[in-house]
């Protein structure tokens, strides 16, 4: 819907680019907006703009005056979109709630989880696209909340492309969302965190794959698969990660996807100490810098989802221009040849390091 500069608060999501009479946008698409973002409209004097019907947090926006639409199909359009983005954001505030019954001291009852997470699946699994743009909505405060659902959906997905069968899916949609559920016995100080942590503190986050494994251990709705995805999550092929060190022969193949799935959204996600990156460069990261660390098929299923594009799909770079996608090549599906569709120059990305593909258009 599109609202009144006036009408706009914090929490508000973007969907559709901000343009004034710059060729790159003034705000992207999906941004979710801060007061400070919404001081930087009113500096460009900008009237109204395009936001989802949802605040970032999953409560309803009903802002007092909305503009008009002109065009009844696009106003469909962008209806199909938000329902997908506000599914999210609604799974992410009941999670929530469930998170703070978890702190209070209650059991975690697999049934609600199921309930929330279960109908994501279908939706997301019918737009591929949107399932990799669920970073633009991470903020920083929902963090927790929100990665745990996109744990649960990236693991189901995974599974699906590794051609797992139905129930398997499920299975590691719920383990995927429960990995951090342990969190909630950590203490909320260190949650909340926005300096360093000590080494202490730091051996505390660690326990807990162990305090989930705890929570989950007596679910019959769980399998035994999934209780040591969740246990092992956090396990490195190498032998480098934790509770126990195993290496690869000793990991569960769900701990394993669950893994693959979990680095990813923390990577693009906003964060206290660090900002959201693109999918696309944090997959690079990935195989580069992590390598033999992460389970390749695994990671070739997410790449599978990531590069869901072709030759001519449009992308936007991370230095803002538009182009279209002219030749992938297998060795480096993220970096293909393209074109900038304003100057008709052709970049090879393998051969300019220095820029990335932001996201497909």
């Amino acid at each position: 819907m599109r609202v009144k500069l006036k009408e706009l608060r914090e929490g508000c999501i973007l969907s559709e680019d901000v343009m004034s009479l710059t060729n790159r946008p003034i705000i992207p698409d999906k941004t979710v907006l801060t007061d400070e973002l919404i001081e930087i409209l009113n500096a460009f004097l900008i009237s109204d703009v395009k936001v989802h019907k949802t605040l970032v947090n999953g409560m309803a926006f009903i802002p007092a005056e909305v503009v008009e639409e002109k065009a009844k199909k696009e106003v469909k359009e962008t209806e199909k979109q938000e329902t997908l983005s506000e599914s999210f954001l609604e799974a992410v505030r009941d999670y929530k709630k469930e998170f703070s019954a978890w702190q209070a001291g209650l059991p975690l009852d697999i049934t609600k989880i199921r309930a929330i997470i279960l109908p994501l699946i279908e939706k997301f699994d019918r737009n591929i696209g949107e399932l990799f743009s669920l970073h633009h909505l991470s903020t920083e405060k929902e963090y927790l909340f929100q990665h745990s659902i996109a744990v649960g959906l990236l693991s189901a997905f995974i599974g699906k492309k590794l051609n797992y069968q139905k129930g398997d899916i499920v299975q590691l949609a719920l383990a995927g969302c429960l990995a951090d559920c342990g969190m909630a016995k950590i203490p909320s100080h260190l949650l909340n965190k926005s300096g360093a942590l000590t080494s202490a503190e730091f051996e505390e986050i660690k326990n807990h794959p162990t305090y989930s494994y705890k929570m989950v251990q007596g679910s019959p709705l769980l399998r035994d698969a999934s209780k040591i995805g969740v246990f092992q999550h956090h396990e490195r092929l190498d032998g480098s990660g934790y509770p126990l060190g195993e290496k690869s022969e000793k990991i569960h193949s769900f701990a394993k996807i669950i893994a693959v799935a979990d680095i990813f959204h923390a990577m693009t996600s906003a964060r206290l100490y660090r900002k959201k990156q693109s999918p696309f460069k944090v997959l690079e990261m990935i195989i580069q810098d992590n390598f033999g660390k992460f389970d390749i098929p695994a990671i070739k299923a997410l790449q599978s989802g990531i590069m869901n594009c072709s030759i001519g799909s449009k992308v936007r770079l991370s230095d803002g221009q538009i182009a279209e996608i002219l030749f992938i090549e297998e060795k480096s599906p993220t970096r293909p040849l393209v074109k900038i569709l304003k100057s008709e120059e052709i970049i090879h990305l393998e051969k300019n390091r220095d820029i990335f593909i932001e996201e497909i258009i």
